[in-house]
């Protein structure tokens, strides 16, 4: 990409964007910094710059009513292709709080799923952590440019999470921190996302408003249940009261995101010309196909809509990781802690 075609893309996304997007973007859309934009991309081929015509540019964030009009990327771009459950929470995180984020990230990116959260400390870093730890894809949406390391104690993670994930920001590479970008990027965490999870947060948490983001963008909902003692985990009651899906274990969102899940793996594969074989999640409509009391491979092979050789298969892989186990008169799914 030279200047002058990264030039005129920009141009045709601010003339095609809605209004209300417009008036977003007008900070970061500056044609004067073109020409350090393609410096910047032309320092390392883990650099991308993709904007709302690009073929890279993923299909869910492509949906919301403001989708950013140009991504700044450091690292694995293909990561963007993975089906992305969001997860938020406290940045004053309890213990309790942080190992439930980094044990729903392990089991989720185990299960095919990229972690989107925003790098911030507390539940933000432990899911991420969770995620890299497991050698799982990892986004880290980032309310400064993708050259910020924000907050400093996350410079190792930062570097990780480009190694397996990346990092992307709408914001120009060199912006620092400022108060007023963190609430944009949230709509892009779940955007990004099927689903977004909040493990741990109060009833004034910023995690609230990537909750209520993904409400407006019609995604699904999780919240983490918690102690009633101290309010620290209010906010999560009160999404539950409102409809959210309560989450003990990573089953519980696949359960729910199962068909979704399937959807946008059909909708990558026919819009990068991948092969079905390819893009298979890990399982995931399969172990949806289990439930806690004997079901028959019948049952299973109904449900998930697969060949039986390709379900006795798939059945014998969840069996060795754990996963289900076989009974009399088919199998039982195991719980997972």
């Amino acid at each position: 990409m030279d200047v002058e075609e990264l030039r005129q893309r920009l141009e045709f996304e601010k003339q095609s964007l809605p209004l209300s997007a417009k008036l977003l973007s007008q900070c970061q859309i500056d044609f004067d910094k073109v020409d350090l934009a393609i410096e910047w991309l032309n320092q390392s081929p883990q650099h991308h710059i993709i904007t709302l015509s690009d073929p890279d540019y993923p299909a869910l964030l492509q949906q919301i009513s403001d989708p950013p009009g140009v991504l700044f990327i450091k690292g694995q771009l293909e990561a963007l292709l993975r089906p992305s459950i969001g997860m938020v929470g406290s940045r004053n995180a309890s213990v309790g709080g942080l190992n439930m984020a980094k044990a729903l990230a392990t089991e989720l990116v185990q299960m095919g799923f990229a972690i989107t959260s925003g790098m911030a400390a507390g539940i933000d870093g432990a899911a991420h952590k969770g995620a890299v730890d497991s050698n799982g894809a990892t986004l880290a949406v980032l309310g400064t440019g993708v050259e910020c390391i924000y907050p400093k104690r996350h410079s190792n993670l930062y570097h990780q999470i480009q190694q397996q994930g990346c990092v992307l920001s709408e914001f120009w590479p060199q912006i620092g921190p400022y108060a007023g970008n963190f609430p944009r990027r949230n709509r892009i965490i779940s955007g990004l996302s099927l689903g977004t999870i909040v493990v741990e947060a109060t009833r004034k948490s910023g995690s609230l408003i990537s909750a209520r983001l993904a409400m407006e963008q019609n995604r699904e909902v999780f919240a983490v249940p918690g102690s009633v003692i101290g309010g620290y985990n209010q906010g999560c009651h009160d999404l539950l009261k409102n409809g959210a899906k309560l989450v003990e274990c990573a089953t519980d969102v696949v359960e729910e995101l199962s068909p979704l899940t399937q959807f946008h793996l059909e909708n990558v594969a026919n819009r990068h010309h991948i092969a079905d074989n390819t893009t298979n999640l890990p399982f995931s409509a399969l172990l949806a196909s289990v439930g806690y009391e004997a079901t028959s491979l019948d049952a299973v092979v109904e449900h998930s809509g697969k060949p039986i050789d390709l379900v006795l298969v798939e059945m014998l892989e969840l069996e060795l990781q754990g996963q289900v186990a076989q009974v009399p008169g088919g199998y039982v799914r195991l719980e997972r802690r």
